[in-house]
C-alpha cells in the first residue's frame, strides 16, 4: 500500500533480429530466425558453426570512430547503442532532469569474454615479453557497461552491474524496480548486453553439449519444446528500458509503454549446470512474483519462457508453469521468442521483456518457430504458439529467466492502467 509505481517510459535494443526496438518487433512478428553461420570467427573446427549474430555489424554506422572501437568491447558498444535509442526514445530532457536521481543498471553473464580471449591470445603468442592492452581491463570488466552510459549522460544515481548467468538483466531490472520502489532514484536504465560469439564462448559450450550442433539446420536449429532439439543457439545483443516513478513519468508527460508490477527471485540449490526437475525452483519465482505484483494467477495471459531448446530446462519450466497455474496454464499464451533471437545469456531478459512489452501494446503474441513435432513428454494442451504469431489481448505478461547456478528470476509486467 502506498508503494511507489514504476513504469516503462522509453525502449531500444540492438539484436539478431533488429537494429532498433521497430526492426526488431517486426522480425518478431514475423517468425524471422536470426540464425546464421557464423561470421566473427572462422568455426570449421568446431562442433557447432552457427550462431544468431547482429547481421553485417559495423561500430562506425552508430557514430564510434575508430578510437573508441579499439577502447570498447562489443558488449559495451551494444550497451551503449542501445541506451542511447532508450534515452531518446523516453524523450528526457537531460537539461531540466535532477541527474542524482537517475542510474543505471546493466546485467552481463560473461562482460567483455571476447576482448579476454584476444589478448590472451595475443601474450601466448607474442613471447616472454607481456604485451597487453591499457584498455584490458576496463574492456573485461561487466560494471563498465552501466559506467559508460551514465558517463555519457551523466547520470549520478545508482550504477551497477549484475552477473547471474543467463538471469542477469532480469535480475537487473528486478534491482531497478526495487530502487525506485524505495525511492533511491526517479528514473532507472537497466536491462542487459553481451557479445559472447567468439572461440572461446562457442568452445566452451559446446564441450558441454549445450550448444546445438544441427549445422545443416542451422535456421531451424533453435527448436524450444521440439523432439528434436539438441540444446541453444548463441546470439548476441543488447536491451535497455527506461523505467521511471509513475508521477514522475506523468509529469513531464512521458509516454508509457508499460508497468512492471512485480519480481521473484530464487535458486534452485540444486546442480551448477542443470534445472531441478520438478522445477521447484522456478515455481517459487512464479509465485513470488504474482504476489509481489498484487496479481492472480488467472490475470496472466502470456509467458515469454525461458525456453532455451534444451532437452531438461524446457521440460522443467513447463511442469513450474503448471505448478503455478494448473489447467489454467492451458488458457495462456506461452512462447520461447530464443527459437528467433537465440540465447543472448545475461542480455536475454531484456531482449524478452521487450518482446513482452510489445505484446502488451501490439496485441500480437511472439511465436516459437521451429516447433515441429513435439515432444512426447508436453501436454499438447499448453499453447506454446507454435510457429506464427497470434492475436491477442495482453493486460498481464510474465518473462522467466533462468541461469546456470540455479538462478531464477521472473518478472511481470502489465499494461499501464490509471
Amino acid at each position: 500500500m502506498g508503494q511507489r509505481r514504476v513504469v516503462v517510459t522509453g525502449i531500444g535494443t540492438i539484436n539478431p533480429l533488429g537494429k532498433n526496438s521497430n526492426e526488431f518487433f517486426n522480425n518478431l512478428d514475423k517468425g524471422k530466425s536470426g540464425s546464421v553461420l557464423i561470421k566473427n570467427f572462422d568455426p570449421t573446427l568446431f562442433r557447432t558453426r552457427f550462431a544468431c549474430e547482429i547481421p553485417n555489424y559495423s561500430a562506425g554506422d552508430f557514430g564510434f570512430d575508430k578510437k573508441e572501437e579499439r577502447k570498447l568491447d562489443r558488449f559495451e558498444q551494444y550497451a551503449l547503442i542501445a541506451a542511447s535509442e532508450a534515452v531518446k526514445d523516453s524523450n528526457i530532457d537531460l537539461e531540466k532532469t535532477d541527474l542524482d536521481a537517475v542510474g543505471v543498471i546493466l546485467g552481463s553473464g560473461i562482460g567483455g569474454v571476447s576482448t579476454f580471449f584476444e589478448e590472451i591470445m595475443g601474450y601466448a603468442e607474442g613471447g616472454k615479453i607481456p604485451r597487453f592492452s591499457p584498455f584490458l581491463i576496463p574492456k573485461v570488466i561487466s560494471d563498465m557497461a552501466p559506467g559508460l552510459i551514465s558517463i555519457k549522460y551523466g547520470f549520478r544515481g545508482p550504477n551497477y552491474a549484475t552477473t547471474s548467468a543467463c538471469a542477469s538483466s532480469l535480475h537487473a531490472i528486478t534491482d531497478a524496480l526495487r530502487i525506485i520502489q524505495r525511492n533511491d532514484a526517479d528514473i532507472m536504465l537497466t536491462g542487459g548486453t553481451e557479445a559472447p560469439i567468439n572461440e572461446f564462448t562457442v568452445g566452451g559450450f559446446s564441450s558441454m553439449r549445450a550448444l546445438s550442433a544441427h549445422n545443416d539446420e542451422y535456421l531451424t536449429a533453435s527448436r524450444p519444446f521440439d523432439k528434436t532439439r539438441d540444446g541453444f543457439v548463441l546470439g548476441e545483443g543488447a536491451g535497455v528500458i527506461v523505467l521511471e516513478e509513475l508521477e514522475h513519468a506523468k509529469a513531464r508527460g512521458a509516454k508509457i509503454y508499460a508497468e512492471i508490477l512485480g519480481s521473484g527471485v530464487t535458486d534452485d540449490a540444486y546442480h551448477i549446470t542443470a534445472p531441478e526437475p520438478e522445477g521447484r525452483g522456478a515455481t517459487l519465482a512464479i509465485e513470488k512474483a504474482l504476489k509481489d505484483a498484487g496479481v492472480m494467477p488467472d490475470d496472466v495471459d502470456y509467458i515469454n519462457v525461458h525456453g532455451t531448446s534444451t532437452t531438461l530446462g524446457d521440460l522443467a519450466e513447463l511442469k513450474a508453469i503448471y505448478n503455478v497455474f494448473g489447467d489454467g496454464a492451458f488458457k495462456i499464451n506461452i512462447s520461447s521468442t530464443k527459437s528467433m533471437t537465440g540465447h543472448l545469456l545475461g542480455a536475454a531478459g531484456a531482449i524478452e521483456t521487450l518482446a513482452c512489452i510489445h505484446a502488451i501494446n501490439s496485441g500480437i503474441i511472439p511465436p516459437t518457430i521451429n516447433l515441429k513435432e513435439l515432444d512426447d513428454n508436453i501436454d499438447p494442451r499448453f499453447n506454446l504458439t507454435p510457429n506464427v504469431a497470434q492475436r491477442r489481448e495482453v493486460g498481464v505478461a510474465l518473462n522467466n529467466s533462468f541461469g546456470f547456478g540455479g538462478h531464477n528470476c521472473c518478472v511481470v509486467i502489465a499494461r499501464y492502467r490509471q
